[in-house]
């Protein structure tokens, strides 16, 4: 079954580059999976792969020797990549969104025009780095408080400075499950300019040198799911980058998280491909087709068959969402369509583990097993709801108060 359901709709580029990322899946990924998940241990033979195979740089533009994949056509094939591999797919989400915000997001964006050339020509260097060096870019967000969620400034702060006649940035603070840590190249950190009164409005997206001094990586990694993304602490104590390593100016990420909403929706398409692998692997366990196990087939049970039809109704509920919000991306979306992202952001996490959940009851015991990929499938994918800036419980919250008030409503005090 393909990811996106059907191909008819889709454009060669994107069927070229679904089918690159299912052979990568199906030939590299899946094999490896059980491995990075017993050890925690990150995917360094999996992104060898997707660097050689040019997937690095899928949303670099043309221009700058990418691949110049647009908003829809990622998506697609990161929710392929995460049907054979959740933790890769989840990493390699926060490289490409450091192109997609630098780049097609960025190029929808108000700028003045010294703005945007001194943007293009930093923007250059960093594209650069990935397409023709072959290096990694994170994008660590969460710090344990209000900010990664928008509502606060970000406690991480940059420090206009000057270093040998170099004009650039100090950056101080701390992400926490920062992804690819120890990992990547670069760190594409989100930060608060250092100036008296500063707000939300005076972030800063820094591309943070790993070997830079300051930069260290701290504490264990032993979670319950999604063990290969190696998500550590990131501490950043003094560390000066010039003002080369701006992804974007400054105060261009809160127009963005304003104007363009579907930058935080790049996180669910993960989600999708867990979606299609728990049901995936449910219907070849009962058709005794599964590699390695007896060819015993379960399906002429009423309550099997029951279960894979409940299995698939979700999936095809999750699916068709999933591509209306594909469809949707968009800067300055109407309301109806920030809602309906929001709405198939949940959908998609809280599906992926319900169907996940259906797939361990049906499959029985031996979905336990670690030696089958699905009760690694049920441990990922519980975790996508948990993952900020959009956790399940902060979409539904934002929902119901947006379906019951339009901007600016307020309800008198109630005595």
């Amino acid at each position: 079954m393909h990811i996106a359901g059907s191909i008819a709709t889709l454009t060669a580029q994107q069927c070229e580059l679904v089918a690159l990322a299912a052979a990568l899946g199906r030939e590299k990924f899946a094999p490896r999976a059980a491995l990075h998940d017993r050890e925690a241990s990150f995917p360094f033979d999996n992104y060898a792969d997707l660097r050689e195979a040019g997937l690095l740089g899928i949303c670099v533009p043309l221009e700058h020797g990418g691949l110049g994949a647009d908003f829809t056509t990622y998506v697609l094939v990161a929710a392929e990549i995460g049907r054979h591999c959740g933790a890769t797919a989840l990493s390699y989400n926060m490289h490409v969104c450091s192109t997609l915000w630098a780049g097609a997001i960025a190029d929808a964006l108000d700028m003045t025009p010294a703005q945007r050339a001194d943007h293009a020509a930093n923007r250059a260097l960093h594209f650069g780095n990935i397409v023709q060096r072959g290096q990694i870019y994170s994008q660590p967000f969460s710090e344990g408080g209000a900010a990664a969620a928008g509502k606060a400034p970000w406690g991480t702060v940059a420090s206009p400075a000057d270093s040998h006649g170099v004009d650039g940035y100090i950056i101080n603070g701390k992400k926490i499950f920062a992804s690819l840590s120890g990992a990547a190249d670069f760190y594409g950190v989100l930060c608060t300019v250092d100036k008296p009164g500063a707000s939300t409005r005076d972030s800063l997206y820094l591309a943070v040198p790993a070997g830079a001094h300051g930069v260290s990586v701290v504490g264990d990694w032993d979670p319950l799911g999604m063990r290969g993304t190696v998500s550590r602490t990131l501490l950043l104590k003094d560390v000066f980058v010039p003002h080369s390593a701006r992804l974007m100016p400054e105060g261009l990420y809160w127009q963005a998280a304003t104007r363009f909403p579907h930058m935080f929706a790049t996180l669910s398409p993960t989600y999708m491909g867990i979606a299609q692998a728990a049901y995936d692997f449910t219907v070849s366990y009962l058709r005794g087709e599964v590699p390695g196990t007896p060819p015993v087939k379960r399906r002429m049970y009423p309550t099997k068959q029951v279960a894979v039809a409940e299995m698939r109704v979700k999936l095809e509920q999750t699916r068709a969402l999933f591509l209306q919000n594909a469809r949707d991306v968009m800067v300055d979306p109407d309301k109806d369509t920030r809602m309906r992202l929001l709405a198939a952001h949940y959908t998609i996490m809280e599906n992926s583990n319900d169907i996940a959940r259906l797939a361990v009851r049906t499959c029985g015991g031996q979905s336990m097993l670690k030696s089958l990929p699905l009760e690694r499938l049920y441990r990922d994918s519980r975790c996508g709801s948990l993952m900020l800036p959009w956790t399940a419980e902060l979409c539904i919250d934002r929902l119901g108060r947006e379906c019951l008030y339009e901007a600016g409503e307020r309800d008198e005090a109630i005595e």
